[in-house]
């Protein structure tokens, strides 16, 4: 069998009615790889005035990867980076010993009906990498590398893929994948990696002659070369790499070590981490976690 586990989504508001699809953590798998967390949100609608900013929040011990196929966010963080984002770009954060970002909607859309629609996703780092240097990396469309196959569109978002490399600065062997399939399009899935999953954004593919069902993330039996096949246009995402071990998770923070997630809690309630310059807002650490 092509597929080792299918991961359902749970629906998770982020705060003012925005809902996201959470795939992982689960409780069946906690990673793919050193992907700890992925969300899906939208294609959600928001009128004038609706607010679904991001207030400033805290993280360590980890990268975070936002990509959008609709709308636009801006990004602003303690290392003094400040980024508006559209579809097709990328925003790689490395947390490290500790970073606060906040995503926001860009000030020319407020008053406007706008959509939103993308992926926002974390990874674990390496043990020895745990409390690196905070910093962050964008990286326009065009920097992104991509493979036309047939009616398969691949964009190389992290890692290594048919024949190319993502300039994206990976602290571990890292896969991320962005597939465009045209109606009738397929696509042999590369071995190149121990643990890989592919989550279906549309309806309409098959996987060795199985249908993928859309908004499940189906984990990829170590080895195999699927054939991912398309019916009418959709588009599928692969993410995976190596294996990091079991990490903990609480709220935004992620370690090896339990005390290490003790600390990030109570110094972001004494708010010892790094301000962002011209930011007054703040997430509270949520009641009730420990």
């Amino acid at each position: 069998m092509p597929t080792a586990q299918t991961l359902p989504p749970r629906l998770h508001d982020l705060g003012g009615g925005f809902v996201v699809r959470r795939l992982l953590p689960s409780a069946q798998r906690q990673a793919v790889g050193p992907f700890v967390f992925f969300d899906h949100f939208g294609p959600v609608q928001a009128q004038p005035g609706d607010n679904h900013d991001v207030r400033p929040h805290p993280h360590i011990g980890l990268s975070t990867v936002t990509y959008l196929f609709e709308g636009a966010m801006l990004h602003r963080d303690s290392t003094g980076a400040v980024q508006r984002m559209e579809p097709g770009q990328l925003n790689w954060m490395t947390a490290g010993r500790g970073i606060v970002h906040s995503e926001r909607t860009p000030p020319d859309l407020r008053d406007q009906k706008r959509t939103s629609h993308g992926l926002q996703l974390w990874m674990a780092l390496p043990e020895n990498q745990e409390e690196c240097e905070p910093s962050f990396h964008h990286f326009a469309a065009d920097a992104i590398p991509k493979v036309a196959l047939g009616g398969a569109h691949i964009t190389v978002m992290a890692g290594t893929a048919f024949g190319v490399r993502s300039p994206v600065p990976a602290k571990s062997p890292t896969i991320y994948l962005d597939m465009v399939l045209q109606a009738g399009a397929a696509l042999t899935i590369p071995a190149d990696y121990s643990e890989r999953a592919l989550y279906a954004l549309d309806a309409g593919c098959t996987l060795d002659g199985v249908a993928l069902p859309q908004h499940q993330m189906q984990v990829l039996s170590a080895g195999s070369t699927p054939l991912l096949q398309a019916q009418g246009m959709a588009r599928v995402v692969l993410v995976g790499g190596e294996p990091l071990g079991h990490r903990f998770i609480v709220w935004n923070f992620v370690s090896s070590r339990k005390e290490r997630l003790l600390q990030a809690r109570e110094d972001w309630i004494a708010q010892r981490f790094p301000a962002i310059a011209g930011e007054t807002e703040f997430i509270p650490f949520p009641e009730g976690r420990a």
